[in-house]
């Protein structure tokens, strides 16, 4: 018999047969059940995992530096989850300690989870020396991913869900029903109106589409973003925002100890107005002291008898010099030819890869003589302020917060 039967009116169905376990068996004299809350997080952790590591190449790591991290992420997020349930429902615990350890029956904070797994993220990173802006950043576009999938547990669970409401998607089922009639007047008086016999807001689906137009979004704002933590910063931002209007909705919130406030929603406030004052301070500062880059070109095999070489824009470095000390090294050999190593125009030098001293050493030590020229009005153009620098056309500036970007 099934644990639940949930119907949706406003589209037609009903008695949806939804059990909570998918097997249950006897060991050792024990009844043992998997439950589907359970594979649902499973499912969404391994979904994570190997979407990571699919890129993981693409950021200087490798699959082994994922399964390290998320090693640590699983049980200190699993243990933040269910230690930042409890600490707002601890008269529910007081009296009984032991179901503290009793998770079958749900009660797991989402951002008690993600406490947890910044924590385990900032041992791992300290322990293999990774830069925490680009950690950060790689494995915040997956948390909206998880939490897309594992709220479906949720579902199976028939649990935070909403207030009644007259919408098509409205769900009812004997568990809401269950659930509102057993909440105590307190509960009731700090929410609106509730009749347990009427359909409720799926909040679970609410967040679900809202996770994975969050997760596509940041897909991009990592490919694109120049500047550190705008990743992280634009899922708390984001994610804010939909948690903020969500939990108000919600029947089951968590609420600060002696106050009418939901913990949830001040969390996600401040989770919002901190991305907020990040992404603006940082684009103020980048506007008023942009970072200068120069533009190095290289030339081309020229044919002989022209007046003088061909530089074009296939190498690009941004190194620490400043415009006014950067030199254009032109190569040539014997014949009077000019040449250079072999790179193509895809190839992207920065400063922590390569050194341009190093290159003319290894040049040097095959007899090619080099000569230096210094930059010219056709190669380069500088403007004389510091706030900006202009580039002729076909040269292309490369910013030093790319040079990370590139060097994977």
């Amino acid at each position: 018999m099934a644990d639940y039967l949930v119907d949706f009116p406003g589209l037609g169905i009903y008695d949806l047969p939804i059990n909570r376990s998918i097997v249950s068996f006897e060991l050792f004299g024990r009844e043992i059940s998997i439950y589907w809350y359970g594979v649902i997080i499973a499912i969404a952790f391994l979904t994570c995992i190997f979407l990571s590591m699919r890129q993981a190449k693409s950021f200087g790591m490798s699959g082994d530096d994922i399964a390290d991290y998320f090693l640590l992420i699983l049980p200190l997020g699993m243990l933040g989850a269910r230690l930042y349930y409890v600490a707002f429902q601890w008269e529910a615990f007081a009296g009984n300690w032991r179901a503290i350890f009793d998770t079958r029956t749900g009660g797991l904070a989402f951002y008690g989870g993600v406490i947890g797994g910044v924590l385990a993220i900032i041992i791992m990173a300290l322990i293999k020396k990774h830069k925490l802006s680009r950690i950060f950043d790689f494995f915040a576009v997956y948390l909206p991913l998880g939490q897309a999938i594992g709220r479906w547990g949720n579902f199976f669970n028939q649990e935070a869900f909403g207030g009644n409401t007259d919408l098509p998607w409205g769900m009812y089922s004997n568990g809401t029903e269950a659930f509102i009639k057993s909440l105590t007047v307190q509960d009731r008086r700090l929410l609106s109106p509730l009749e347990a016999s009427q359909p409720v807001h799926p909040t679970f689906l609410y967040e679900f589409i809202a996770n994975i137009i969050i997760f596509i979004i940041l897909l991009q704002v990592r490919k694109r973003s120049k500047r550190p933590y705008t990743t992280m910063a634009s899922y708390f931002l984001l994610y804010g925002l939909v948690r903020f209007l969500v939990e108000g909705l919600r029947t089951d919130p968590l609420y600060i100890t002696g106050t009418d406030l939901r913990v949830s929603q001040v969390l996600s406030a401040l989770m919002v107005v901190a991305a907020l004052v990040y992404l603006l301070v940082s684009s103020f500062i980048k506007q008023r002291h942009p970072e200068r880059a120069v533009t190095v070109a290289i030339s081309k095999p020229v044919n002989a008898g022209d007046d003088e070489p061909q530089l074009q824009p296939d190498v690009e470095i941004a190194p620490e010099k400043s415009v006014a000390d950067s030199q254009v090294d032109i190569i040539s050999n014997e014949s009077g030819h000019d040449e250079v190593p072999d790179l193509t125009s895809e190839e992207t030098v920065t400063g922590e890869e390569a050194d341009i001293a190093s290159e003319l050493e290894a040049v040097e030590r095959e007899g090619v003589a080099s000569t230096s020229v210094p930059p010219t009005k056709d190669t380069m153009m500088s403007s004389e302020s510091d706030d900006e620098t202009v580039f002729n056309e076909g040269v292309i500036q490369v910013e030093p917060e790319d040079r990370e970007r590139f060097s994977d």
